[in-house]
């Protein structure tokens, strides 16, 4: 919290509008609002299934630098595609028979899977090196409303602030802190203290690469 309240407001940034939206049956107008931020090149603040995320459209590169200042994140760190649904994601991502099947089966879910990119992924989010890219489907009702208005997907990155090791999970403790870093802060309750777990599927090999809320076991087995 003393290194959240460290941070200098954004130039050019109002104070964030702040949105209480029902986590399990989020309001229709709310949402369309919300996508609309997103639309006009809006910053934004959301919940997963993990924990808060901070978000922006795809091919919006200030948005997108807008966040790497707010997390003091380098050009080498990997935003993920949050993505609406398995045939959103194959948009994204080149799935081969193996990752199919552990995608259809743990999609929607707490997991970020790394895989390969397809043309379609802006080259500021590709690993340099790799051309990987992180996808994931949430399962929180609030994610799945703003990616169904919004028909396309998200370029996030957990809501975890410099020094901090822990995501932000209190709605209230953002607005104070995020007020004139974001255009939006959407409050669905309190969110979780972890991560997404992260799975490798490259090349039809299996790795846990980071352990969070989704259950590593079924992952570690092929690994």
């Amino acid at each position: 919290m003393a290194t959240a309240l460290l941070l200098h407001a954004e130039q050019g940034v109002n104070v964030s509008q702040f949105f209480q939206v029902h986590p399990e049956n989020p309001q229709a107008r709310l949402i369309k609002q919300a996508v609309e931020i997103v639309r006009a090149g809006g910053v934004i603040v959301y919940p997963t299934d993990s924990s808060y995320a901070i978000g922006c459209r795809i091919g919006e590169k200030n948005a997108v630098e807008r966040i790497r200042r707010l997390r003091r994140l380098d050009d080498k760190h990997n935003f993920t595609l949050v993505c609406r649904d398995l045939s959103q994601l194959g948009v994204f991502a080149k799935v081969d028979t193996v990752a199919f099947r552990l995608l259809r089966a743990y999609t929607p879910g707490p997991y970020t899977f790394i895989l390969n990119a397809t043309r379609e992924v802006p080259r500021m989010l590709l690993h340099p090196k790799r051309r990987t890219i992180g996808l994931r489907v949430p399962e929180h009702p609030i994610a799945q409303a703003l990616l169904a208005e919004l028909d396309e997907p998200l370029i996030s990155s957990s809501l975890i602030l410099p020094g901090e090791q822990l995501p932000m999970s209190d709605p209230y403790e953002m607005r104070q802190v995020l007020e004139h870093h974001v255009d939006l802060i959407i409050d669905g309750g309190f969110g979780g203290l972890e991560a997404s777990t992260v799975i490798g599927l490259v090349d039809d090999e299996v790795e846990v690469i980071r352990v969070g809320c989704g259950d590593p076991a079924p992952f570690t087995e092929l690994a």
